[in-house]
């Protein structure tokens, strides 16, 4: 059974507008911990990346670092600061963030669900999660490269280490993130400030680097330099991606909370860090390789790299539990096939874990460290992913300004569009590095972006099919008056997409087993376009004969549906709900291709693979096994 989506009204404020004001110290500390890991470890490779773009065919001269560093200083500024911090942070889905509440508010901006929009948040979600498969690989990877600076002795053991410490983090994913969690804060705390007091003592090696501020060096670079400048800012966006985690990550701390550790450390962390490097850079001109690790005295190495390990390893952990997130939330928008998803926290729903997804990323990521084997190698397939969720965050986001906030056009289009620009213009020198390596998050993008379609095609041919043989209820219920089966006691749940009509497992039990329950319940699993649904708001009761209702159960997309659980709130509206007396009658289809599909071959077999990897609705509405009974029906597509 697919679950029905709809619209639903804002309603409940944002995380940290809840809060009171002593726990805001508490929630920009965990924002500190889960929100900036990614962003937080770009220094790492991001500015000696750039500069060796920068430099590719030329040495290594003074406006060439000072124009490099203040491409990163003014991406920061209006690509993370002023697009994110500043303006989507507002555009919250009752608390929540992300490129799909940011899909769910443009559509309902516009009133309705329009292709384009639609397929804008399914380019966003695919690319975020190609996003977290490049991530882990480059961040670790970072960190470890450091040793080679102990001793060349420990260069061989870079790459096996590395997999080792990614292994053992997806090993460790189904424990849940509940323990470690607490330690997230203050390590990437103690990073950035460590990473700021080794930036800042470097400063003073050339404090001309300052100059930097001024952007006329970025537009000076890019404009005089040609392909080179190109390439240099598509090596420049390493520094801001993991911007996005701002907003994806919103529901988790709140709006305030993220701006102060933003406005308030991390940023100032991340300047004073590159302009070190800069500095460091104009001092010693050949310095380039492992820069950031050259900043830190030599006997402060070794806990540097063990400091940048934990810190990289965060970050990874950041990009995957929001990836689970992000596929949870496409689930219940039917935007993909039902996955088996497992609760690591009895106190955080949002504490998910979805093993089909870990193994996935964990494949991902290990054939990414064994293909390019470098962090410098593997920049190159960086970046793309991040670029066109930053477009499609920043497309949407000018309709929710326009439609939702009802400013007039115009203001709209001078705030977003230059932004938009800007992260196009991104995304455009990002595609420059297409055949060095860009085409892997590409391609895994594309490849969900075909599954998300294709599942959403087969399931509209399928409902199509299917309806048109289904019977009205209202012709069944008449049909029922004149001739009534045998009653047994007891109550019948039937589950459906579609209330109008019959249930399967209804018309079968009328048939094979020729007998009516005392009680017959259609059951409608609704998934609202907010995150959460009161409990209020959860139960709807029709009553439309007097054996037969029509119950819709609300859950937002964020929510994991628990049928039994919200069937007992009815009880508040009268009906003496029993999970012992209560039969669920769900319908299992078997499908197979159709001679004349309306999908192309192709398509129609990966839609019935899609539909047979599908995990159990049972499990999935969390249904006792024992009180159930599947009727199985073979369909052709």
């Amino acid at each position: 059974m697919n679950n029905v989506v709809e619209a639903a009204p804002s309603a409940s404020p944002a995380v940290a507008e809840a809060q009171p004001a002593t726990n805001l110290l508490a929630l920009t500390l965990g924002s500190v911990g889960v929100v900036y890991g990614d962003i937080g470890t770009s220094p790492l490779y991001a500015f000696r990346i750039a500069v060796m773009a920068a430099t590719e065919s030329g040495p290594i001269t003074r406006d060439t670092i000072l124009g490099v560093l203040s491409m990163i200083v003014w991406a920061l500024i209006v690509v993370v600061t002023l697009k994110y911090v500043l303006i989507l942070l507002r555009a919250d889905n009752n608390g929540e963030g992300g490129t799909l509440s940011l899909t769910a508010l443009a559509s309902r901006a516009i009133g309705r669900r329009t292709p384009l929009v639609v397929i804008l948040g399914i380019i966003g979600a695919a690319m975020f999660l190609g996003d977290s498969v490049i991530t882990p690989a480059i961040s670790v990877l970072s960190a470890v490269e450091g040793l080679k600076l102990v001793t060349p002795a420990f260069e061989h053991y870079v790459l096996p280490l590395t997999v080792v410490i990614l292994i053992a983090l997806f090993a460790v994913q189904r424990r849940g993130t509940a323990r470690v969690a607490t330690f997230f804060g203050p390590v990437m705390v103690a990073w950035f400030v460590v990473i700021a007091i080794v930036g800042a003592l470097h400063i003073l090696d050339d404090p001309g680097v300052f100059a930097a501020i001024n952007p006329v060096y970025a537009v000076q670079f890019v404009s005089t330099h040609g392909h080179i400048g190109l390439v240099t800012l598509g090596a420049v966006f390493l520094a801001v991606t993991g911007g996005e985690a701002l907003y994806a990550d919103l529901g988790h701390f709140g709006r305030k909370p993220i701006q102060i550790a933003w406005l308030g450390l991390v940023l100032p962390a991340l300047l004073i860090n590159y302009f070190g490097q800069g500095a460091y850079v104009l001092a010693h001109p050949g310095s380039i390789e492992n820069l950031f690790y050259l900043l830190v005295p030599d006997v402060l190495l070794i806990p540097m790299v063990v400091l940048a390990t934990l810190a990289t390893v965060i970050a990874s952990q950041a990009v995957i539990t929001g990836a689970y997130s992000l596929v949870r939330q496409a689930i219940q928008l039917g935007l993909l096939p039902r996955l088996a998803i497992v609760h690591t926290s009895a106190e955080y729903s949002g504490q998910i874990y979805i093993p089909r997804v870990n193994t996935a990323l964990l494949i991902g990521v290990l054939l990414l460290v064994g293909l390019f084997r470098t962090s410098s190698a593997l920049a190159s397939a960086y970046g793309i992913a991040v670029a066109t969720t930053m477009v499609v965050d920043g497309a949407l986001g000018f309709i929710v300004i326009w439609r939702l906030w009802r400013l007039p056009a115009w203001q709209a289009a001078l705030l977003m569009v230059p932004l938009v620009v800007v992260d196009f213009t991104f995304l455009s020198a990002n595609m420059l590095k297409l055949f060095e390596g860009a085409w892997l998050p590409l391609l895994f993008g594309v490849a969900m972006v075909l599954l998300i379609i294709t599942w959403q095609r087969g399931t509209s041919v399928l409902s199509n099919k299917t309806r048109k043989t289904e019977v009205p209820l209202e012709t069944l219920l008449k049909s029922l008056e004149k001739k009534p089966p045998h009653v047994v006691p007891g109550t019948a749940v039937f589950l459906t997409s579609h209330p109008e009509f019959s249930p399967t497992a209804l018309l079968h039990n009328l048939k094979h087993n020729k007998v009516l329950h005392e009680h017959n319940v259609i059951l409608t699993i609704v998934t609202t376009d907010t995150p959460r649904v009161r409990d209020e708001d959860r139960v709807t009761i029709v009553p439309v004969s007097q054996r037969f209702s029509q119950v819709a159960l609300k859950f937002g997309y964020m929510e994991t549906p628990n049928v039994p659980k919200a069937l007992a709130i009815a009880r508040r509206q009268g009906w003496q709900f029993d999970i012992m007396s209560t039969s669920f009658f769900l319908s299992r289809r078997a499908l197979k291709p159709a001679p004349h599909s309306a999908l192309p071959h192709w398509q129609d077999r990966l839609f019935i693979g899609l539909a047979r990897s599908a995990s159990d609705a049972t499990d999935f509405f969390q249904i006792p096994t024992g009180r159930v009974v599947e009727v199985g029906t073979q369909v052709t597509v």
